[in-house]
């Protein structure tokens, strides 16, 4: 069972003729919210189909996850990936949901933030002593009342989209405690990535599309994800901390200790632990191969022994590479470079003592510096990772590929 979207450029690629048993959704991405339409429009396993009337594509995720659980056989487990688009653009909520919110975030972004900030510290979540980044956006009061209301209401809707998800979140719950199955389920739930800042510093589309059905790239900006990714700097895209730090709430009342309860883990991972995790809960066998094609290794690690005991995840290193951005994670060390087609700028950050990456430490340690460098210079030769200015030349050129 599979709600995302995956494989754009071929069916043999598509959930289906990947594993999955059943599929609903948007094959190509993000689409309108109310009106799916071709070339991003809705697909139901492998046939195209139209959105029904007062259609919600959030809501409509959920009942088909509902659905497909309901139709799976009873005396067998099932994975479900259940991706909702939301809170990707284009910025579309539900009216009562939008009214919630609005004239909420008249206060700005600037102080927005440094609330979040102080949540954070003061639930446990960020240490005492961690700073923000630097704030993106103009000050506040240097936007007229029509501006003010306009970005007030860019991120109303981005949070009413959040809280439709939370509502549907709530059903799918509500429907596994029905089943009598919640007890021994496990729900994982994170983000695929940071903030996203695309559409520009005030957001991108037209003020007059933000409440309608209308406009695709409707965005809310890079100073409100500057916002959402508090305290950490930079967004989706880069792979600084505003780009790939993303919670994970882990539940499974059957499987993890009733004494861990609300606890917070603060060993790190990323996503390739989620499948190892999976495997070791499920006691599956890892294939090598699928359709004829040979299967990569497994990268991840169970997320688990971390869970129960407080172990790190990895002792080893490991890497990202993301539009030409690149970091190697090593302990409390983190090797990031934001791409440039200019130079090459590596950055060393203490994690444990700097989380938000405000004090780089490359200067003073170079050792450290080339050391993790080689690392991922050996990880992405092993991996394949192209050099982003071999892929940029042939985005400009395609007969060179």
């Amino acid at each position: 069972m599979n709600i995302t979207h995956l494989g754009y450029h071929g069916k043999e690629k598509w959930p289906l003729q990947r594993g999955f048993d059943r599929f609903y959704g948007i094959i190509s991405g993000g689409a309108n919210y109310f009106n799916p339409k071709a070339p991003r429009g809705l697909t139901l396993d492998n046939d195209p189909i139209e959105p029904e009337s007062d259609y919600y594509i959030t809501d409509a995720f959920t009942d088909y996850a509902i659905q497909f659980i309901d139709e799976s056989d009873a005396d067998k487990p099932y994975f479900l990936y259940l991706a909702y688009t939301s809170p990707h653009w284009p910025l579309h909520a539900l009216q009562e949901d939008i009214d919630k919110y609005r004239g909420k975030y008249m206060k700005g972004w600037t102080e927005t933030r440094k609330a979040r900030l102080e949540k954070m510290k003061a639930i446990g979540l960020l240490q005492q002593d961690v700073d923000l980044s630097d704030q993106a956006g103009p000050d506040w009061d240097s936007l007229s009342e029509e501006q003010k209301e306009e970005m007030d209401l860019r991120m109303a809707i981005y949070a009413a989209q959040i809280d439709r998800m939370d509502q549907n979140i709530g059903k799918l719950v509500e429907s596994l405690e029905a089943r009598g199955d919640l007890e021994n389920t496990l729900i994982l739930f994170l983000s695929d990535n940071g903030a996203c800042a695309e559409g520009g510093m005030l957001g991108g589309g037209k003020a007059d599309d933000l409440e309608s059905q209308r406009g695709f790239v409707l965005s809310y900006g890079e100073a409100w994800a500057n916002v959402s990714s508090t305290p950490f700097k930079r967004y989706k895209h880069w792979v600084h901390e505003g780009g790939i730090n993303t919670p994970l709430i882990v539940h499974w009342p059957n499987g993890i200790s009733s004494v861990k309860n609300g606890q917070w883990v603060e060993e790190y991972g990323f996503l390739p632990d989620i499948l190892a995790s999976i495997r070791e809960v499920t006691k599956a066998d890892y294939p090598q191969s699928h359709q004829g094609n040979q299967i990569q290794e497994l990268v991840g690690k169970s997320i688990f022994p971390t869970i129960s005991q407080d172990k790190p995840i990895h002792t080893e290193p490991i890497f990202w590479e993301h539009e030409g951005n690149k970091a190697v994670r090593l302990g409390r060390f983190k090797l990031v470079l934001a791409w440039s087609n200019n130079h090459e700028k590596w950055e060393l950050y203490d994690m444990e003592a700097d989380p938000a990456e405000l004090h780089d430490l490359s200067g003073r340690y170079s050792d450290k510096v080339d050391e993790m460098r080689k690392m991922w210079e050996e990880w992405a030769l092993n991996h394949r990772v192209e050099d982003w200015r071999k892929v940029h030349e042939l985005e400009r050129n395609p007969s060179k590929r």
